[in-house]
């Protein structure tokens, strides 16, 4: 417990921006926290609260957050302090890149996109891995991106230098249940594709994909969660016949989008 307890320590602390310099991805002090709680919760990924202040205004941020169904987290002042040096006032909002958008807005982008494909990442937490992948999408012409709001890497700095800008030029929708969506993605008309970690299902390289499709890729140590994998139409898989016999979450993403975009070519 104490080794996964420390894992999680270090992986919030990976997801963390935790200087000065990523200012664009910060709302810092009480009333700009609580106006834009207000006015743009759609845009907050999270709320840091200080926990040994009594404040009304602080008080009253938590209260926003949970009526707007905004994530939060109570922290010491030294906490709150290694995550910004900012006159932060006790409070502070992490904020999602301009590009953010709604999941209708994504999947209408597949009837202008070169390649009708929409990626969607369960609970990848590596913002490398997030980064690389959106530069994949964009230099293969997909549609967009949808990631789950919890438990997934935040597309803060190190995402941004992965994925040398694409993460601004591709749509990204985050979404409360990934699940759910998926289910309406289907009801739309999109057919779903899970990205195995094993040689069950399908071989990718032989087969002729559905568009427009959805692509889930899974966590980077256990795949795709059961519940997510339920909702695919088609479990695929990259035979690897080589010594090596694991790929990460990027490199898979990659060869499955490579694969997706060569016979989408040859469809045309």
């Amino acid at each position: 417990m104490k080794r996964k307890a420390q894992k999680i320590k270090m992986l919030e602390k990976n997801m963390t921006d935790k200087t000065d310099q990523d200012q664009d991805f910060w709302t810092i002090g009480r009333k700009p926290v609580q106006e834009i709680l207000f006015a743009k919760p759609e845009q907050v990924d999270l709320v840091y609260i200080q926990n040994d202040v009594r404040s009304r205004a602080l008080e009253r941020i938590v209260d926003i957050c949970k009526s707007q169904k905004v994530r939060f987290r109570m922290v010491s002042a030294g906490e709150l302090q290694r995550i910004h040096s900012g006159n932060h006032q006790g409070a502070l909002a992490r904020i999602f890149q301009p590009g953010f958008t709604n999941m209708g807005a994504v999947l209408e982008q597949v009837t202008k996109a070169p390649l009708p494909l929409v990626l969607a990442l369960d609970q990848v937490q590596d913002p490398g891995n997030l980064g690389t992948l959106a530069r994949t999408m964009v230099a293969l012409g997909g549609a967009g991106m949808i990631l789950p709001k919890n438990r997934t890497a935040f597309p803060g700095t190190v995402a941004a230098k992965a994925g040398a800008g694409a993460l601004n030029k591709l749509p990204i929708a985050h979404v409360t249940n990934l699940a759910r969506s998926l289910d309406y993605c289907r009801e739309q008309g999109f057919t779903v594709y899970g990205c195995a970690v094993d040689a069950e299902g399908e071989n990718m390289f032989r087969m002729i994909p559905a568009y427009p499709s959805i692509l889930v890729l899974g966590n980077e140590d256990k795949g795709i969660r059961p519940n997510v994998l339920k909702r695919c139409d088609h479990k695929i898989f990259i035979p690897m016949p080589g010594i090596m016999q694991s790929l990460n979450v990027a490199q898979a993403g990659a060869i499955a989008l490579g694969m997706f975009a060569k016979t989408r070519d040859e469809m045309a």
